[in-house]
């Protein structure tokens, strides 16, 4: 669905996401891994200082997008703090002979660091197991402070960053900015899991359901707190993004029916605060298989799945449309392991993407980072065939 007035990426996305006529499907990313841009730096393809200063939605990130053809990335949000206040910093517990440690993480979590592993660190012990680990180590670091918001910065479209509280509000306020902008919401139930492990969630569940749902309200509270004060400026913003990464390759990693019950009202309490401000497209990033919670968020005003990780389980919006129709939108669903192939791959996969985008309301994007297996050409041949393609 077209226009015939050119609109910017930024009013192309938005309009895709909300059925409205646009003029070219926006080129975007979820950004890079580190080693991603290390090989790239190393092969000449950009300056070394430029791949060290990567950040999603930074200049770095907006120079590396326009190097390879991108528009820009998606994951471009300003980040309230709702993360543990004070953290517990990173301390070595225990070094083993082989090198490898034992180190406990700004979460209180031990975990294992083996010399050269890139993957995720084996966890060794949660420092949360119970009410009164709970109410001595955690509970006061959910409080709520001005400064999780008024000390976040704001890139403005000259460049500089600027702290919200010393003219970054403003700066949202008058809406003068040029670019893309979310408000990062939090996380209600993944940075939980993060905290517990996944073992030690379904075993909170279960053996004190009354301790979950205080730890559930008491993190969701600072959530909409921060997002509460921030909206309260005056500050615009183009969406509302949550992080939850909830889900693995056969489904979720909770009981969908206590995910329902317990978490899915205050996605509610905080997309109909962010309804009243006039933000209505609310973007979820869940890797895995989430199709027995999508339900979930949607009802509760969740519309816009990311980044659709497609997977051994081949995710893709088309069965979701078939079962929700236009409630959910999505950003995603590119297959990024085509980035380590050659130009025809990425023509197939450009020719798998075509009916999905006629749908409406889906804007493709690799699936997750950027890997180091990823050509560097073979990105660039991607942007440039998607502009022509959906141009």
């Amino acid at each position: 669905m077209h226009t015939s007035n050119k609109l910017s990426s930024r009013a192309n996305a938005l309009a895709v996401l909300r059925y409205q006529p646009y003029d070219q499907l926006p080129v975007v990313n979820f950004g890079y891994w580190t080693e991603t841009l290390e090989k790239w730096a190393a092969e000449g393809h950009l300056p070394t200082d430029i791949a060290k200063a990567w950040g999603d939605g930074n200049d770095a990130d907006v120079e590396i997008g326009r190097r390879l053809g991108f528009d820009f990335n998606w994951y471009s949000c300003f980040h309230v703090h709702s993360g543990l206040r004070p953290g517990f910093g990173r301390s070595v517990v225990r070094e083993l002979p082989d090198g490898s440690k034992h180190v406990r993480n700004n979460d209180g979590v031990i975990e294992l660091q083996a010399p050269g592993a890139g993957s995720i660190p084996a966890e060794i012990e949660h420092l949360l197991k119970d009410r009164a680990s709970w109410e001595e180590h955690y509970k006061h670091r959910y409080a709520w402070h001005p400064d999780r918001v008024d000390q976040a910065k704001v890139r403005r479209s000259s460049g500089d960053w600027v702290p919200f509280a010393q003219g970054g509000s403003e700066f949202l306020r008058a809406d003068k900015r040029d670019f893309h902008l979310g408000i990062f919401c939090g996380s209600l139930i993944g940075s939980i899991r993060n905290i517990v492990g996944v073992e030690g969630l379904s075993y909170l569940v279960g053996d004190d359901p009354d301790l979950f749902e205080e730890i559930v309200a008491t993190n969701a509270d600072l959530c909409y707190r921060g997002v509460e004060y921030a909206l309260a400026s005056g500050a615009k913003f183009d969406f509302a993004h949550f992080w939850e990464d909830i889900c693995y390759k056969s489904g979720p990693l909770v009981s969908p029916k206590v995910f329902a019950r317990v978490v899915g009202p205050h996605y509610r309490r905080i997309t109909t605060l962010l309804a009243q401000h006039g933000i209505d497209i609310v973007s979820l990033d869940c890797d895995g298989k989430i199709d027995a919670l999508l339900g979930t968020w949607l009802d509760n005003g969740v519309n816009t799945m990311f980044p659709i990780e497609v997977g051994t389980w081949r995710a893709s919006i088309a069965p979701w449309r078939q079962q929700y129709g236009q409630r959910v939108r999505g950003v995603g669903g590119m297959d990024k392991v085509v980035f380590s192939h050659d130009h025809a791959a990425v023509d197939v996969e450009i020719e798998r993407l075509k009916p999905l985008v006629a749908l409406g309301g889906f804007i493709p994007c690799p699936d997750h980072r950027i890997a180091p297996d990823a050509n560097w050409d073979t990105v660039r041949y991607y942007c440039e065939r998607m502009h022509q393609v959906f141009g």
